[in-house]
């Protein structure tokens, strides 16, 4: 079995990061998920600007009017080719992250993102929303590479007893880029007409950062020792990280895995599925990855406007209101990253997901009989906000984590794969199919029902096959 026994709470005695640990996560994380977090949000501002766009550009170039339902198409495709391009990153992320190392992999990832920038920001000058298109694929591809590898480096550069703590460094910078995508979207910075263009080429900023300060940092010591055999560069790498006197129990990690693996080579995504000693770790990935994206979070975003709308809170408030969505999932992040060594991975799933189906049981009960009283509107907000935070709480912290712990090095870059694949390939169904239910006026309730089934899966596993997977094996690399 190739698990590690991680997914309890730790008994270690916790102890910060050195600060050049610190910072080599933020800087590798403002290229990675903070990319893909800000690219998600900052296409839901200029939303009306863009349909007025393509409806100027098809006039202009057909010399008739842009059909509703193929401007809808249009629409979806260009907010779901994101998704699309996502995941043709994850299908190479991991091959990046062997070839050119986790470092090199990401310092890459930012030239695409800069092409992905300049095809955006020229596509309204040269009235050709194909360069939109073009580029919302590309920078689908530079978040596809950039939620693979970097929860790879961190997993890989934290030390044991904070490697829980560390690899929510992926969810934190995901919801802060959420954030600030809310942020620059507000019509006093970029929000406006005039300015969508710019918004939407806004992401070459954080390729830029990450271009500046991720070179000064150093490899992957697992990566520098394992899979290049260069144990020269790890020790120097492992003492930047974690001072002189604190490297050698790290080290000893590392030699006992590299010794375990016994010059294994990295595997192949294909091979992964006819290994048996990690079908459970496959299976968890898996569903739970899945889960992550069809658990409803997307309805609940989508309808919190018409919800804000029905508390009576004005059209110009309400992106204001909506700041506080993107802030209660930063929070939850950040909450969930102190608590998870401590709590444990299995209960905060669990309790996550219970709690997802509390509060959207309450949201649709209110939703339906919102009009028999004033203030059941405000128990909808209320719905809202409890629902995101904890979906923060739970799944949508624990599940990027997962994989880091569940596999070892060999087959670690493979996992990252198949788990960001599945994760794109629905995010990438749900944006093509959700702008044509909300057209077609599904009643809520139908969609919430997602997320009642969701949230009761963790309950209908057989509990002797959940113990097997959360709990984890304590036969393995630890030991070996």
């Amino acid at each position: 079995m190739e698990s590690q026994p991680l997914l309890r709470g730790s008994s270690a005695r916790s102890k910060l990061p050195s600060w050049t640990l610190f910072l080599a996560v933020c800087a590798v994380g403002i290229g990675g998920t903070f990319q893909y977090g800000y690219n998600v949000s900052i296409i839901n501002a200029p939303t009306q600007h863009i349909h007025r766009f393509l409806n100027e550009t098809w006039t202009n170039r057909y010399h008739k009017a842009l059909n509703p339902d193929l401007l809808t198409f249009l629409w979806s495709v260009i907010a779901s080719v994101f998704s699309l391009g996502g995941m043709c990153g994850a299908l190479v992320g991991g091959s990046m992250a062997i070839r050119l190392g986790r470092k090199g992999a990401l310092l890459m990832n930012n030239i695409i993102a800069m092409l992905a920038s300049i095809l955006m920001g020229i596509s309204f000058p040269t009235g050709l929303f194909e360069l939109l298109i073009a580029g919302r694929f590309l920078i689908g591809i530079n978040s596809g590479v950039g939620i693979c590898v970097q929860p790879l480096y961190l997993g890989e550069v934290a030390p044991k007893h904070l490697r829980g703590g560390m690899a929510m460094g992926s969810s934190i910078f995901l919801t802060g880029g959420i954030l600030m995508g809310q942020i620059i979207g507000l019509r006093e910075l970029l929000g406006e007409e005039m300015y969508w263009p710019l918004l939407l080429s806004s992401s070459c900023l954080p390729a830029f950062a990450q271009l500046l300060f991720l070179p000064w940092f150093p490899e992957s010591p697992r990566y520098l020792l394992i899979d290049r055999g260069d144990e020269l560069s790890c020790v120097k790498a492992l003492k930047r990280f974690h001072g002189s006197s604190e490297y050698e129990r790290e080290m000893e990690d590392i030699q006992r895995e590299s010794f375990a693996l016994d010059g294994e080579k990295a595997k192949k995504p294909w091979q992964l599925f006819t290994d048996r000693a990690v079908r459970w770790q496959l299976i968890t990935v898996i569903v739970m990855t899945m889960g992550q994206q069809l658990s409803g979070i997307n309805a609940i975003y989508f309808y919190a406007t018409y919800v804000f709308e029905q508390a009576g809170i004005s059209a110009e408030h309400i992106p204001y209101v909506t700041l506080g969505t993107g802030a209660c999932e930063c929070l939850t992040a950040l909450t969930c990253g102190l608590l998870i060594d401590y709590v444990g991975r299995r209960y905060l799933i669990i309790g996550g997901y219970l709690l997802m189906t509390f509060w959207s049981i309450v949201l649709t009960f209110s939703l339906t009989y919102q009009e028999l009283y004033p203030w059941v509107p405000y128990v909808s907000m209320t719905s809202i906000f409890a629902f995101i935070l904890s979906f923060g709480l739970g799944p949508g912290g624990i599940t990027n984590t997962l994989i880091a712990e569940l596999f070892i090095q060999s087959s670690r870059a493979a996992a990252y794969m198949i788990g960001g694949t599945i994760s794109w390939i629905s995010f990438f169904t749900i944006g093509m199919l959700f702008p044509f239910i909300v057209t077609e006026a599904v009643l809520l309730p139908g969609v919430l029902a997602g997320v009642l089934l969701r949230g009761c899966f963790p309950l209908l596993c057989n509990s002797r096959d959940k113990k097997q997977i959360f709990s984890g094996n304590r036969k393995g690399i630890s030991q070996a």
